[in-house]
């Protein structure tokens, strides 16, 4: 609740949530929401242009480009969401584990972890779909592999900071288990640095896998994907740029949405933020009125 008020005071934030609530329904709910069957080929509609039964017309096969829009949100942002979350929670737990017990224990994560960050993240992906073969799950499996090094890394590094606080140090002499210290204690002052860098990363993973099944490396056809969707409107992109414009600004759309929403969760959950800015626009006031007291 109070990070719901915390982030009602900035509109863009609400606007960025809003979005992405609808969006999610949407592709949760895309047979209910689509108009047409987002397979079905019809070539006397071929390059058709919009109508009352097809909104964003029809694309080279005579598909309806509006019903591949909305099932094109599943492999786009949902499937990049299950693989942000399994990433996030292997993550955690490595990164609790090293955080809080560290000696031994946090030498030889963080040193597994260096070996997976050594890697460029685009390399590591190409690298798997190479061994693995094109598709949609094997860019998910690669973001897995790679993502959960640096959350671990980051989220150990914020472990460590709280687990030096005074109450833990009094939980484990008063003989408070570690596993309920961490639970009780640790969890909850470190879901706002976790929730930052998992909404941040959101971006970066669905451009990638857009970026990789505009190159063909992502799901296959006849399923519907965004980027996908950008690369078989190239032939048409001067004659018939709606086509590319539609997957090209769900793409931006989204993107943006989730960036402006983890800018506003960084501080919505830190208080110290919250003052800072307010100061600030407070001081930007004061200045705009002096200037114009004396102007």
């Amino acid at each position: 609740m109070r990070l719901l008020k915390n982030l009602s005071k900035d509109k863009l934030a609400m606007t960025s949530l809003v979005v992405i609530v609808i969006i999610v329904a949407m592709g949760i709910f895309a047979p209910l929401c689509a108009p047409h069957d987002p397979e079905e080929v019809n070539m006397k509609l071929r390059y058709a242009t919009s109508s009352w039964s097809y909104w964003l017309g029809n694309d080279h096969l005579g598909r309806c480009v509006l019903s591949r829009l909305i099932y094109g949100i599943r492999p786009s942002v949902l499937w990049v969401l299950v693989a942000l979350m399994i990433s996030v929670l292997v993550g955690a737990v490595v990164g609790f584990i090293a955080g809080y017990f560290k000696g031994k224990t946090d030498a030889w994560i963080m040193r597994l972890c260096d070996i997976m960050l050594s890697f460029p993240g685009y390399v590591m992906t190409l690298a798997v779909v190479g061994i693995l073969g094109a598709g949609l799950e094997h860019i998910l499996i690669a973001f897995v592999v790679m993502k959960w090094a640096w959350f671990a890394r980051v989220i150990r590094t914020s472990v460590m900071q709280f687990s030096e606080m005074e109450y833990v140090k009094f939980a484990k002499a008063s003989g408070i288990g570690n596993f309920r210290i961490i639970t009780k204690h640790i969890v909850p002052v470190t879901f706002a640095d976790v929730a930052v860098i998992a909404s941040g990363s959101m971006c970066s993973m669905m451009l990638q896998i857009s970026g990789l099944s505009f190159l063909g490396l992502g799901i296959q056809a006849p399923h519907a994907e965004w980027g996908m969707m950008l690369n078989e409107t190239r032939e048409v992109m001067f004659s018939r740029p709606e086509l590319m414009l539609a997957p090209g600004l769900a793409i931006v759309i989204v993107v943006s949405a989730f960036n402006f929403l983890s800018d506003a969760l960084q501080v919505a959950l830190d208080p110290k933020l919250m003052t800072s800015e307010g100061k600030l626009r407070k001081k930007e006031v004061g200045k705009v009125v002096y200037e114009y007291s004396r102007g």
